[in-house]
């Protein structure tokens, strides 16, 4: 005996008999019985929720003659009738049900629009169903507008869609909209028992729901879905034998997960996802499980005394919502949201899911992998922890002891300027360390300084206090004493805070990274001694203690300028490693051999060695900057040393803070030619005459600027 499926034998007959669209129920209820009737209707919705039934009824309603004959336009056709019985078979010459997938031409658009002119033959109305009507074309569309607009008094359209954003607007402007809603799981649930009772089928609350869930808002799914749990389980639904065909995962799975991720518990989440392999349950079900229980944690913690009655694991999402903190089952539910879409990137579902159960648990904070007591896996580079363990590592960087293959000669007396050249004998062997750098002295009235002590570092300058106050010279005639040079921790504030907040090198490019400005930026040995030089009478320097340069007496008008410079770097001629280094580098920016990253790393170096070994040459750089000290850029800036030398030449980079570099040479020789470009213009007689005629008036903050062609204004 032929049986009939359950979603064709229980197709709803009337209005009364449809579940779960009481909102398009009411409206068409409403408008039979007021006979306010529309002539062109489209109903959108997904899959099995009635769409192709609700036509059905419609057409039932506006042909239905009643049992006697005698019937009018009603909202409850009798289902008796020939015309009832004739639609609900499919056989009524008045009712029209056109494919528009399989028929979207514009001629079969037109074929039937011929029989429109057509009075009905047994019905009260002429009824065309186009189901699918997004499929049609364009061409089909255009051929049936005037029609759909002005159809006669006996045609109705009714139109059925799943999209239907690809309906033309000019279509959806000449009908009635509906829009049929997915149903809900509870529906869905009392729909599928009241079937099974019908039908003397054994069934328990857990199959039906596992059922309605897997049809995600379809009820042609769920009741083939129910055929389908019928079969497989000889007549009866269970919970285990519908989990089982459905290959949906076990609540405990989900449990377990989420009490390894309160507890930290690396491995009980690696031996979780061995277990969802072995019994080849899905990945994606998985994540889909989880959010779902996340979601009901996240209710029970917000709202505690909203309890879903009809969901039977609500008290196990009452017990797991404590072990979890608000804010970490919020970030969990959006990880399991985001991971279901990185499966597919995945070289295998199931190690996707793992990587996701693990960034759950490295998210969690005071988390620890493995087993109990075992130590933290190492932080990031840049983050809390990582930087306390390293700290002293750093410091030892930063000052490094002296290498047993490169030995440094002796340190210079303390009167001379630079350390003396080494023999030619002994020049292939030998390296020139950086000599001391030591505060500039007055002329010849000043006395000697003292030799610095052993513990200053060869490669580190002296630091003088910063509240000793600079000697002014005693007779007017004598130059006054140079800037005092500054450790290079007295350095801005924001260049280190910045370089520690790993701000790339290109988002911090000094002035003379510009090309254009090369020439003005790589100033000749000439110039570097003339920005060195003792500065004028206007700009003798006040003691370091004082926050304002205050006018001079002898000028009361005069203007405040600009203090010296931010780095007080030792003059040219007392480090001969940084002045060699610095003339490299601008006739490297000269000839064009580096630009870009390459440059940054030339001028923001500072040379503490140097072996010439005739054919060869080693260059030992200090780099603060850590992406700066790659082996491509290393080895592209030795390639272009190498091509202006003459000869090979390798170098060798490592940690630690750079000072009087070319880079801050060239920004102390921009600051110095400000300075001198401000006192110039503040001691025009014109301008110090306009200032005392205009009480209150000032020179505009960095409205002078130095003409970049002349280094010496």
């Amino acid at each position: 005996m032929n049986s009939m499926v359950l979603a064709r034998k229980y197709r709803p007959r009337g209005f009364d008999s449809m579940v779960g669209q009481g909102h398009v129920v009411q409206a068409l209820g409403n408008a039979l019985t007021q006979q306010r009737l529309h002539h062109a209707y489209l109903f959108t919705g997904t899959r099995g929720v009635g769409k192709t039934t609700v036509s059905r009824i419609l057409a039932k309603s506006l042909n239905c003659v009643g049992p006697d004959g005698q019937g009018t336009i009603t909202a409850s056709p009798c289902g008796q009738c020939q015309p009832c019985r004739d639609i609900d078979a499919g056989r009524f010459v008045d009712y029209v049900e056109l494919d528009a997938a399989s028929n979207r031409g514009v001629d079969e658009i037109s074929q039937l629009l011929e029989q429109a002119v057509y009075k009905p033959v047994l019905g009260r109305f002429k009824v065309y169903m186009i189901d699918e009507v997004h499929m049609l074309s364009t061409t089909a569309f255009n051929a049936m507008l005037k029609t759909l607009e002005e159809p006669p008094d006996y045609l109705k359209f009714v139109l059925a869609t799943t999209d239907p954003q690809k309906v033309p607007v000019t279509v959806l402007s000449r009908c009635l909209q509906f829009n049929l809603r997915p149903m809900a799981v509870q529906t869905m649930q009392e729909h599928l028992a009241h079937v099974l009772d019908i039908e003397q089928i054994g069934f328990d609350a857990g199959s039906l729901r596992l059922l309605a869930r897997a049809a995600r808002g379809s009820m042609r799914d769920a009741m083939s879905l129910a055929d389908q749990a019928i079969a497989f389980g000889s007549g009866k639904l269970e919970e285990g034998a519908v989990r089982l065909m459905l290959g949906a995962v076990d609540r405990q799975h989900v449990q377990r997960i989420i009490e390894a991720v309160a507890a930290g518990d690396g491995a009980g989440l690696v031996a979780a996802v061995d277990t969802l392999r072995e019994l080849g349950l899905s990945a994606a079900g998985t994540l889909e499980e989880l959010a779902t229980a996340l979601q009901r944690m996240a209710v029970c913690q917000a709202v505690p005394q909203a309890v879903a009655s009809e969901d039977p694991d609500e008290a196990t999402w009452h017990r797991l919502a404590p072990l979890l903190a608000p804010d970490e089952t919020q970030l969990f539910y959006s990880l399991c949201l985001q991971g279901r879409a990185e499966l597919a990137l995945a070289p295998d579902e199931y190690n996707g899911l793992l990587m996701l159960l693990l960034r759950l648990l490295a998210f969690k904070p005071g988390h620890s992998y493995g087993t109990a007591g075992s130590s933290p896996p190492p932080k990031a580079e840049g983050s809390v922890a990582r930087t306390a363990q390293t700290e002293p590592t750093m410091q030892s960087i930063a000052q490094p002891a002296a290498q047993p293959t490169l030995q440094p000669a002796p340190a210079a007396p303390a009167g001379s300027a630079s350390a003396p050249p080494a023999s030619p004998a002994n020049a292939g062997a030998s390296v020139t360390p950086l000599p001391e750098v030591a505060p500039v002295a007055a002329p010849s009235a000043a006395p000697p300084l003292p030799a610095p002590s052993e513990a200053t570092s060869p490669s580190t300058p002296a630091v003088r206090p910063a509240t000793a106050a600079v000697p002014r010279p005693a007779p007017a005639e004598q130059a006054p004493a140079a800037p005092a040079p500054v450790a290079p921790s007295a350095r801005p504030a924001a260049e280190p805070a910045r370089a520690s907040q790993g701000v790339a090198p290109w988002d911090e490019l000094p002035p003379e990274a510009d090309p254009s400005l090369a020439d003005a930026y790589a100033p000749s040995q000439a110039e570097r001694e003339d920005d060195f030089a003792p500065p004028s009478e206007f700009d003798r320097p006040e003691p370091p203690d004082e926050q304002d340069v205050s006018p001079r007496p002898a000028t009361p008008s005069r203007p405040t300028v600009s203090a010296g410079p931010s780095l007080d770097l030792p003059p040219p001629g007392s480090d001969p490693l940084s002045d060699r280094w610095a003339e490299l580098v601008g006739q490297l920016q000269a000839r064009g051999l580096i630009a870009a990253l390459v440059r940054e790393l030339a001028i923001q170096a500072q040379c503490i060695a140097h072996e010439d070994g005739g054919r060869h040459s080693l260059w030992r750089l200090r780099v603060e900057r850590e992406s700066l000290r790659s082996d491509n850029l290393r080895d592209r800036l030795a390639q272009a040393l190498s091509e202006l030398l003459g000869h090979e030449a390798r170098l060798e980079l490592e940690r630690g803070v750079a000072f009087n570099t070319p880079a801050q040479r060239d920004q102390v020789a921009r600051e110095l030619r400000q300075q001198r470009a401000e006192q110039l213009i503040s001691g025009d007689p014109l301008v110090q005459q306009l200032m005392q005629q205009y009480p209150g008036a000032r020179l505009v903050p960095g409205s002078i600027q130095p003409l970049a062609d002349e280094a010496g204004t």
